[in-house]
């Protein structure tokens, strides 16, 4: 059954079918809050209230873009508010925020040095994404992770297209010079 009809269903009262949906796009969702909240626990509060804003907004999905480009917006605008929300209180308490550390990849667990060697390029990678403005973190963690075009990019971000390409373009250069100093060690 498409996006569409499930809709459909849902707004009928067979609220299973919303249930299809989250189970449709909760781990891609999940993926991509994850790269921009840096916390396991914040991406599934975001993920979830964005399901919930989804599901208590449906009447108002026109249906003129994919439901998961809808809802994609939605989650991208939640984990970017509460970076926000996170770094003034951060600011105003003078604490860091969270490392946010992912563990190991085991799906190499036979080349333990790999693993352990993949694990910790995350790491840097993650700690680096975490060092980036939001607005940089959201556009390289859409195009270079997510693969998603600029066109895409600048719908969901309500941007020119320009706009994504200058920041793109900025984020690469500003994570390059975070991840160097680590090359050099």
């Amino acid at each position: 059954m498409d996006d569409h009809r499930l809709i459909v269903e849902c707004l009928r009262g067979r609220t299973a079918a919303f249930g299809e949906l989250v189970r449709r796009y909760q781990d891609r969702l999940y993926n991509t809050v994850y790269r921009l909240v840096d916390s396991a626990e914040d991406a599934q509060d975001v993920v979830q209230d964005a399901f919930l804003h989804a599901y208590q907004s449906l009447e108002s999905f026109k249906g003129d873009a994919l439901f998961f480009t809808w809802l994609y917006r939605i989650a991208v605008n939640a984990a970017i508010s509460l970076r926000r929300k996170r770094k003034a209180v951060a600011r105003i308490d003078g604490r860091n925020g969270d490392t946010g550390i992912e563990p190991p990849d085991e799906s190499n667990a036979i080349q333990p040095g790999h693993g352990l060697e993949q694990a910790e390029q995350e790491q840097q990678v993650q700690a680096a994404l975490c060092r980036l403005s939001q607005e940089h973190r959201a556009v390289l963690v859409m195009k270079d992770m997510e693969g998603m075009k600029y066109e895409q990019i600048a719908d969901h971000l309500g941007v020119p297209v320009g706009t994504i390409r200058s920041r793109l373009h900025r984020a690469r250069l500003e994570l390059r010079e975070l991840l160097e100093p680590s090359r050099t060690e």
